[in-house]
């Protein structure tokens, strides 16, 4: 396929530093959208000039998204339905399917939770906050300055918590009155996972989905999942091993984009060859949203 726009995710900052080891050489990135050049043998599903995207959890080698064209097995590719540009395909992808499991898979919220979810103001969580309110949920999200909470409370978050001048665990129990929370959403890890298990309420689930933070430290479960608490670490990848399921996700995805339920802010744009300059921002907080790389 030929590629015209690529999405940029935290994921890749973690193939490139090695957080996550893939094998080498390879390429990076794990997200994108163009039109298909030429089908294999016995492809019967795409076909030449069809307009597709696609989101893995690793680069499939040892060519990733950061790059024109690529080869990729027709079995990970989506087409891309009409009303939907190439470059909101390219940057919802991986965020968009990563929230969809999250909220009815993982952790299957019901109209009437209240959830925590952090980094609310950044390409999972603008999508979360929308897609939590269609679906009846108080979302309280926190993010690191009143510019980004304000953002997250304009897509639909009911309350944000800017965690460097608030203590978001003593305003979780202010707003739950007490109670905590069934699920934390969480993708910082190190610098959030301990005093996330204070806001569950009995029962509750943290779900830790990311490391932007640093990889969360081993866990005394004794000590820290106290209150018949469960935790998991999920990811896009066992979600999405069959095709039936890949489509199921990507279907909801894109169901509840063209309804106008979820918009998708692209924030950001780079040339790809600004490849280098796109991680550093990310990496430094200064982006909102979803960020592309342009091809």
């Amino acid at each position: 396929m030929r590629h015209e726009v690529v999405g940029l995710n935290y994921i890749d900052t973690y193939h490139r530093s090695g957080v996550y080891k893939i094998p080498l050489p390879s390429g990076i990135g794990s997200e994108g959208a163009g039109v298909v050049e030429a089908a294999g043998d016995g492809v019967t599903e795409l076909k030449p000039g069809d307009r597709v995207t696609y989101a893995v959890g690793a680069p499939l080698l040892p060519v990733g998204s950061y790059s024109a064209a690529r080869n990729i097995p027709a079995a990970r590719l989506v087409k891309i339905p009409d009303g939907i540009t190439s470059e909101t395909a390219a940057a919802m992808m991986l965020k968009g399917m990563t929230v969809c499991y999250l909220v009815k898979r993982t952790y299957a919220v019901k109209s009437g939770d209240t959830v925590l979810f952090h980094a609310a103001a950044g390409g999972v969580g603008l999508i979360a906050c929308q897609w939590l309110k269609a679906l009846g949920v108080t979302m309280i999200g926190t993010a690191g300055s009143d510019e980004k909470c304000e953002l997250a409370k304009a897509h639909g978050a009911h309350y944000c918590i800017n965690y460097k001048t608030e203590d978001f665990v003593a305003r979780v129990k202010d707003i739950t009155g007490g109670k905590g929370v069934p699920v934390v959403y969480d993708s910082v890890g190190k610098d959030t996972f301990d005093k996330s298990l204070e806001c569950l309420s009995m029962f509750g689930m943290m779900v830790t989905f990311g490391n932007s933070s640093g990889p969360v430290p081993p866990v005394n479960l004794a000590a820290q999942l106290k209150g018949h608490l469960f935790a998991t670490r999920p990811s896009l990848g066992p979600y999405t091993v069959s095709r039936q399921d890949l489509l199921a996700l990507a279907s909801d995805l894109f169901d509840i984009v063209k309804a106008g339920k979820v918009k998708v802010d692209v924030n950001q744009r780079y040339p790809l060859k600004d490849a280098v300059q796109a991680h550093k921002d990310l990496e430094s907080r200064k982006t909102t949203g979803s960020t592309v790389l342009t091809v």
